[in-house]
């Protein structure tokens, strides 16, 4: 491998998958979602130990979520990303579209929070009392809200691929991680509050959820159209391809901009299904309560009428 002025190249044979899914590990990404794995498994295990249940289905989430991060960075694919806009494409939609609502359906924070210890002594933060802390402080309000989230998802697109600071970045192996790091914490950031699984200081409700959703996808499908219709390309980094690939540097610009537009679709797709389902169990555990509620209540009526024809009996004896 050797370096260039715009990124890391090397003589790579034309893509295919197979060649993609070989390995070949990013460290920090490695690292990464090896200790994600680690301490989700050790919440899992503490609960277990003390009698408390944890839905397989979050479990299953989760892995899978930070899996495809790791199958992202830490094979084939991340070399090739490196030298083809297309595969770099899907690097990008997969860790900032997929992975979030993967892992955030596995509700990390919730683990967490039934997972730690409290303090032992009163007044004291531990662990738990710093994490609710940070949940509920003015800086987790700004960056949960739209107003902050919406031009966030937005602006990670138009102004880093169309701006000088995406080639960069791509210039260092150290650039290309901090990018897909922003990646990822912009779509956990955009996705947290509409899913809504993991406590947060930004709560709307049902309806508005879907707004925000829908309020950035339009903007990222005319991001893939852009792409898609340039009639040069427009990334240097991706503008002379390695020999060995075999690759037009235009026709791969074009891959990546269908990519960005069909892939915004599968989020979309995936996060109301996720609103359906917590929109219904919502109705119900809803009108379980009112049931309940409407129980007393009658139960209390019977009673006081119990009382009203004791006390007519009492006064005819």
């Amino acid at each position: 491998m050797e370096h260039s002025g715009h990124g890391m190249t090397m003589d790579l044979p034309p893509f295919t998958l197979g060649r993609g899914l070989g390995w070949s590990a990013d460290p920090f990404f490695l690292v990464a979602c090896a200790v994600a794995l680690a301490l989700y498994a050790w919440g899992v295990v503490r609960l277990a130990r003390r009698g408390d249940s944890w839905s397989v289905g979050r479990t299953v989430s989760f892995v899978a979520g930070v899996l495809s991060i790791g199958l992202m960075m830490c094979t084939r694919l991340n070399d090739y990303g490196m030298v083809m806009f297309s595969v770099h494409m899907v690097q990008h939609m997969v860790i900032s579209m997929l992975s979030p609502i993967l892992i955030l359906l596995g509700a990390p924070i919730t683990l967490a929070l039934r997972a730690l210890p409290v303090a032992a002594t009163r007044g004291r933060k531990g662990p738990r009392e710093l994490l609710l802390a940070l949940l509920h402080s003015r800086y987790m309000q700004i960056i949960t809200h739209p107003a902050f989230t919406i031009p966030l998802f937005i602006a990670s697109l138009y102004a880093l691929y169309f701006t000088p600071l995406f080639d960069f970045l791509m210039g260092s192996k150290t650039g290309h991680v901090a990018m897909m790091v922003h990646f990822l914490a912009v779509g956990i950031v955009f996705f947290w509050p509409i899913i809504g699984v993991d406590p947060g200081p930004h709560r709307p409700g049902y309806l508005m959820r879907m707004l925000e959703l829908f309020a950035g996808m339009p903007f990222h499908a005319f991001f893939g159209i852009a792409l898609m219709m340039a009639s040069e390309p427009m990334v240097e980094t991706f503008r002379n391809p390695p020999a060995s690939l075999g690759i037009d540097a235009l026709s791969d610009q074009n891959a990546a901009g269908g990519i960005a537009w069909a892939f915004s679709e599968i989020p979309s797709v995936l996060v109301l299904i996720a609103l359906l389902f917590q929109w219904y169990g919502s109705e119900q555990r809803q009108a379980k309560r009112q049931d309940r509620a409407a129980d007393r209540d009658g139960d209390k009526e019977l009673e006081a009428y119990n009382a009203y024809l004791a006390s007519l009996n009492a006064r005819g004896r």
